[in-house]
């Protein structure tokens, strides 16, 4: 056994060891951008509940255009953590509003931002996917650039912590999150939902029909320039450069991707990590998910506990 465990070890040595040439360092430039430009932020707000400030938020992003989001504040008077949420591919920002809901009154700041194609006239910019890989892969840095315009308007704010920030993304949003843990050195950790190693996992691998029926359909000439794209925004091409501890959470019952690639990406993380499996789908909405989030987070930026919960009628407009 003891033979077994020094095999296993030195072979993570040579996989980490392996990252200095497979090009991070001519992939990371992408995600520039002069921090110096202002903010320019609006805000407004939309309520105040049981001790939370919901404000509608946007900020310039470096890439043209507003970034819209939601801004989660507790009430009471402090210096909180700051949380970074980004959603899945086809969501908006209401994906983890609740959630950040629950850790303002645990003692952190929220911003949830809308993705560049998800955002609202005249600041859309609608993927196209195999049709145009070039503006995909623009649309993608853009994402990733304006979370971390995100993280400077957090780390500047009076009742934040700059020392006290972290991440939370789910599916596309798993994959920002690799990236920052990677190219963005303010994070304390980073929780990774329902994340894939790399979108081939998705269109090569993916046994659910409607990816099969496009798979086939799709001239391979095709499908391998639009993947090829895609490489550069991978996020196993990441993962293994993270500087800060990683939560991963997995689906048993995935339909997107199998668990050979959830295992995969895993693997891929040379530093501090955690991983979890759930009775799930692709969604992640087992409560106990939520529950291993926020105690990890606990430990990572000091947040209060979320619970105990009491369920309550919903309130009405």
């Amino acid at each position: 056994m003891y033979r077994v465990l020094v095999v296993v070890a030195l072979s993570a040595l040579h996989h980490c060891a392996s990252r200095a040439g497979d090009g991070f360092d001519a992939r990371k430039p992408q995600f520039d951008y002069d921090a110096r430009q202002p903010l320019n932020v609006q805000q407004a707000l939309l309520h105040e509940r049981e001790g939370v400030k919901v404000y509608d938020v946007s900020y310039a992003s470096p890439r043209g255009g507003r970034v819209t989001a939601y801004l989660v504040v507790p009430a009471l008077k402090g210096r909180h953590a700051g949380l970074l949420f980004g959603h899945w591919g086809p969501g908006n920002r209401t994906e983890f509003l609740p959630e950040a809901t629950l850790y303002a009154r645990a003692g952190a700041v929220s911003l949830l931002i809308d993705y560049p194609w998800v955002r609202p006239a005249p600041w859309r910019k609608n993927l196209k996917e195999i049709d145009d890989p070039e503006s995909d892969h623009q649309a993608r840095v853009q994402a990733v650039i304006d979370l971390r315009r995100g993280i400077d308007l957090l780390a500047t704010r009076s009742d934040v912590d700059p020392n006290r920030l972290a991440y939370i993304g789910h599916s596309f949003g798993a994959q920002w999150g690799a990236i920052l843990s990677a190219v963005d050195g303010r994070l304390r950790g980073a929780v990774l939902v329902g994340g894939i190693p790399e979108q081939a996992a998705i269109w090569r691998e993916s046994d659910e029909p409607a990816i099969v029926a496009l798979r086939k359909s799709t001239p391979k000439d095709r499908l391998d320039a639009y993947l090829k794209s895609c490489e550069a925004t991978d996020a196993i091409k990441y993962v293994p450069h993270s500087r800060i501890p990683l939560l991963f959470q997995f689906a048993r019952y995935e339909r997107y991707f199998n668990k050979t690639a959830m295992d995969r990406y895993a693997k891929a993380a040379c530093g501090t990590k955690k991983i979890l499996w759930y009775d799930t789908g692709h969604e992640l909405n087992d409560f106990q998910a939520l529950l291993d989030r926020s105690a990890w987070l606990q430990r990572i930026v000091g947040l209060a506990p979320i619970g105990p919960f009491a369920l309550k009628s919903s309130t009405s407009d």
